[in-house]
């Protein structure tokens, strides 16, 4: 059923990210637009043809957990060997250590196909690809000569081991603790739980990231230490040694993903071992683990909005093929006395349109936050400084605006199915269920919102935000004065859009004193939505002119004209309404 919108994704990369000026000005060395093109329809096939035939196999069977041990579907370990085998496991990683050190950009459109084709099967490397940043980045030369080349090939994979059962989101609440040791080692003890294949039977290694405490460390965020903890140790030649002291308890039961184990892992409960205590080694300083952390969860924020850029797509590729198909009705102007396909009556249309020019805004910004993380590591001075926090500023909506989409298109897919759409056998059922985790997980959508306001727009005193809403007033301008009949109104309802997000973002930053920082997470939320609608409108739109393509301005004109009005209700929302939520919540009061 899928196949890779290749020449989607090619536009989006050449016409609203940069990567063809950047592949044309030589920033990634040997990388040639043949070769990009190349990659791509290869990752295209390999999506199509290996993955999506097993996907409806691991989502009926699932991972299955018995004894402390994990087994995955039937197919799925000799998928995942030739996944690697492929090189997709490495196609960013560094060169020293085996990867093939392409743009992240080019690793997100291969990351959207992935997912696209099977989520639950995508889950496992995409873990692993922050992994690789995060020992990249903090850990002791030793550590990445024993681990990188493992991580970087597949043959291990890697973890994120952040939640207790008490703390959630809330890493000041974490209770797992580290103890040293002489020979430099640590011992870790505690409870983690949604840890995404923590365990499994598709390698030989798993490699385990965890957050804990020292004994004398400080209270809350800044006393908690990250530690590389393997599932085996490893010896001095890089063999598979002993079993570490650190188990899987079991596994969630859950909506959808249902091949991706989420694990409760047990950490240093004598299972293993000659003594009490997982053997983990320090990555970074002790005390400064959240910040060695967070490279990991910067890169697993991007992946995560890619699923929902994925699921967008294939549940519209799904519900656009039934309603070619599925006859039913008269459409109006129909030229035949039989029943017409349902694509042709008005909001069938209209549900299909809002699905694919919504994936279409998300996948301009997901894709320009991964450009712009490209820009900021092959630059230097400010230049690295002004695309580090263009990333930063586009990582919220990166995350929080496309996993929204996901939900909400794969939920119009099931409506354009009807009746069918409730029943597993079509598939649209299983987008649905396994787009619901993307807005929860690596930080809620609510909390995407908040980093967004309270942290992002302040860069540089507020000067990023508003170059960054002068460079999308421009392509606004350019596109309101293109000869394009294609995009009716959509330069003025696009000017109309990023007036509403100068005058929200002044007023969010403006708040200063008593109920200042209420008002400012009241508005949060809606501020994120407007934000992710306008921008993401104008970057579709500025890509149709540089393109001179029809067909994607008319689609950037039916979002325009028909979704874009919506910043005018969020802009109120943003500004009026936090008083009216402020009143309303003392309902909840005992």
């Amino acid at each position: 059923m899928y196949r890779a919108p290749v020449d989607e994704i090619a536009f989006t990369l050449n016409h609203v990210t940069g990567m063809k000026q950047a592949l044309e000005a030589g920033r990634y060395g040997d990388l040639s637009a043949d070769l990009v093109d190349a990659i791509l329809a290869e990752a295209g096939r390999f999506a199509a043809e290996e993955i999506v035939p097993l996907a409806k196999i691991g989502d009926e069977q699932g991972a299955v957990w018995k004894d402390g041990e994990v087994t995955m579907p039937k197919g799925w370990g000799d998928l995942y060997k030739a996944w690697c085998e492929g090189g997709w496991n490495g196609l960013a990683a560094p060169e020293e250590h085996g990867g093939q050190g392409l743009p992240m950009t080019l690793l997100v459109a291969t990351q959207e196909m992935w997912n696209s084709a099977s989520m639950a099967f995508a889950l496992c490397p995409t873990l692993t690809q922050g992994a690789i940043e995060a020992v990249e980045a903090h850990a002791s030369e030793e550590l990445k000569r024993i681990y990188l080349e493992k991580l970087v090939s597949g043959e291990w994979n890697g973890t994120m081991n952040l939640t207790e059962p008490q703390a959630g989101s809330d890493l000041n609440a974490l209770t797992a603790r580290a103890e040293r040791r002489e020979d430099g080692s640590y011992r870790i003890f505690g409870q983690k739980i949604f840890i995404t294949f923590g365990e499994h039977d598709m390698t030989d290694n798993i490699v385990h990231l965890v957050l804990a405490r020292l004994p004398d460390a400080p209270k809350g965020t800044k006393g908690i230490s990250l530690f590389l903890v393997p599932k085996y140790l490893v010896n001095d030649d890089g063999s598979i040694g002993a079993r570490n002291d650190v188990f899987c308890a079991s596994i969630e039961h859950k909506l959808g993903i249902h091949a991706s184990p989420t694990c409760t892992m047990i950490y240093g409960d004598g299972r293993f071992g000659e003594e009490k205590g997982a053997i983990g080694w320090l990555v970074g300083e002790e005390n400064r683990g959240l910040a060695c952390m967070f490279t990991m969860m910067n890169n697993a924020r991007l992946a995560v909005g890619m699923q929902g850029v994925a699921i967008a797509e294939a549940a519209y590729q799904r519900a656009l093929a039934y309603a070619q198909e599925r006859r039913q009705g008269r459409a109006p102007g129909a030229s035949s006395d039989g029943m017409s396909p349902i694509v042709e009556h008005p909001d069938v249309a209209r549900m299909l349109l809002t699905m694919k020019a919504m994936t279409q805004a998300s996948r301009a910004i997901t894709y320009s936050c991964a450009h712009a993380i490209d820009m900021a590591r092959l630059s230097e001075g400010d230049e690295a400084r002004h695309w580090q926090e263009r990333a930063n500023l586009l990582t919220p909506l990166a995350k929080a605006f496309p996993t929204d989409i996901g939900v909400e298109a794969a939920s119009l897919g099931v409506q354009v199915h009807g009746g069918m759409g409730f029943i597993e056998e079509t598939g649209a059922a299983v987008l649905y269920r396994d787009a619901r985790i993307a807005p929860i997980y690596e930080g809620t959508n609510g909390i995407q919102a908040i980093d967004l306001v309270m942290r992002k727009l302040p860069q540089s005193g507020g000067d990023h935000v508003r170059g960054f809403i002068k460079e999308l007033r421009e392509t606004a301008e350019r596109v309101r004065g293109a000869n394009m009949a294609e995009l009716g109104d959509t330069g003025n309802l696009l000017i109309e859009s990023l007036d509403h997000l100068q005058e929200t973002t002044d007023f969010l930053m403006s708040q200063t004193g008593e109920g200042a920082m209420e008002k400012a997470l009241s508005g949060a939320t809606p501020y994120l939505r407007l934000f992710a609608l306008a921008a993401g409108s104008t970057m579709l739109a500025g890509g149709a002119v540089s393109a001179s393509d029809a067909k994607m301005a008319s689609l950037t004109r039916y979002l325009a004209e028909n979704h874009l009005r919506e910043t005018a209700g969020l802009r109120q929302a943003v500004i009026d309404g936090g008083e009216s939520l402020k009143a309303a919540a003392s309902l909840f009061a005992a």
